[in-house]
């Protein structure tokens, strides 16, 4: 009996954070023996293991021989920005249940997307769920050492510079390692309405007038929502300039909110003066895309502590809490 062909030249399209198409071609010969194709997926990190394969081994994924390309979907818990290799091969399902299957391809890699507007849509909405009464609050305010002002005003004009952001938050978030931006917060304490006197970020602050940053000449995006293995959630919500390169960014992979009505952070006008409320259930992790110049606000030495441990740089998110995971990866 001849050996059936060797997938070659192997095609990844498609790629979704969740799924994938793949194609190949083969040798017409004995073509028509093929029942299934044997497909093996492995995070990049386990590569080596498919020098080990031999035909008897079984694979992850038998499937019917079906017209290529052959969507792969809901096989594997993929997760989303992550280094896979795939390696194929034919097979043949004999009377007695048994598979004659062909040599293993060569070996591809391959990455999977980042979440699109859709996961982050169902990320938005659960997001809403815990969001919480809505509370007035009147500055923005960032913290930092003493030092990062020092070479703001040295440096740079006096004007914060966008940078851009970690990969704290969802492992499939569009806005980690690519987006520019500079964070703020805006929670206040429930009993004064001001910001808290403590942080994680430095015993320096700047505060300047949110209507400065978040007006009707800004735009409003939901970039993420996550925890670290903590009862409290984040969200982050992006602001950019209207027509800005942040807000084309934006535009592009991020669900826009009403900056009116939304459940976590609202811009509107009350006798002709513009009124902001922040969500009180949730910590809001605000990034503003432009430049902001020192002179719109106030940099003080706050009076409370440094609290590293709340610190969210490079924080992982839980991948097991129900409140903040979507089915399609973390």
């Amino acid at each position: 009996m001849e050996e059936l062909p060797v997938p070659h030249n192997i095609k990844i399209s498609n790629i979704t954070c969740d799924s994938f198409k793949i194609s190949w071609e083969m040798d017409s010969k004995s073509k028509d023996r093929i029942t299934h194709y044997f497909i093996d997926l492995n995070k990049k990190e386990n590569k080596n293991s498919n020098k080990f394969k031999h035909k008897d081994v079984p694979t992850k994924l038998v499937a019917k021989a079906v017209p290529l390309p052959m969507t792969v979907r809901g096989h594997w818990f993929l997760s989303p920005r992550t280094e896979y290799t795939v390696a194929v091969q034919t097979a043949s399902k004999q009377v007695d249940g048994d598979y004659v299957v062909s040599e293993w391809s060569e070996i591809i890699e391959f990455c999977t997307a980042d979440y699109s507007k859709v996961h982050l849509t169902q990320l938005l909405e659960k997001a809403e769920v815990i969001a919480g009464r809505m509370l007035k609050f009147s500055v923005f305010y960032r913290n930092q050492h003493k030092e990062y002002f020092d070479y703001v005003r040295e440096h740079h004009g006096n004007a914060m510079q966008p940078s851009v952001k970690d990969n704290s938050g969802s492992h499939g978030s569009p806005i980690s390692g690519k987006l520019e931006g500079i964070f703020f917060s805006c929670s206040t304490e429930f009993n004064t309405g001001k910001p808290p006197q403590d942080s994680p970020y430095g015993r320096y602050r700047f505060e300047i007038a949110a209507e400065k940053l978040f007006n009707p000449n800004t735009n409003l995006y939901f970039g993420d929502f996550y925890c670290m293995y903590t009862a409290y959630h984040y969200v982050i919500l992006v602001i950019a300039p209207v027509g800005s390169p942040g807000d084309e960014f934006c535009k592009l992979r991020l669900p826009q909110l009403n900056s009116k009505d939304n459940k976590f952070l609202t811009c509107t006008e009350e006798d002709g003066v513009l009124v902001y409320h922040h969500a009180q259930d949730v910590i809001l992790e605000v990034i503003f895309t432009d430049p902001v110049d020192l002179s719109l606000g106030t940099v003080a030495e706050i009076t409370g502590h440094q609290l590293m441990s709340l610190s969210t740089a490079n924080a992982k998110k839980d991948p097991s809490c129900k409140t903040c995971n979507i089915s399609v990866g973390r």
